[in-house]
């Protein structure tokens, strides 16, 4: 499994090549974009990221089942 910052640091590469051609073209557009598709795709993953931690914990520490897990999970999406 890769870890999150692996993932992350990805995420940032990718963002950063086609931030960095659009600034070389000036494209101002674009890098705002850029900008606020790399927040959202960020938070998505790190939530992501966050489901696969909970899922990834040890059966008798996290409740057990995965229908208890995914209860876990909506408790936690209910809370915010």
């Amino acid at each position: 499994m890769r870890s999150r910052d692996r993932i992350l640091g990805n995420l940032d590469t990718i963002y950063r090549e086609s931030y960095d051609r659009a600034k070389e073209s000036a494209d101002e557009r674009r890098m705002v974009e850029l900008d606020w598709a790399y927040m959202r795709d960020q938070l998505m993953l790190e939530i992501l990221l966050d489901i696969r931690d909970l899922f990834s914990v040890a059966p008798a520490a996290a409740g057990g089942t995965a229908l208890e897990k995914l209860e876990a999970i909506r408790r936690l999406t209910k809370l915010r």
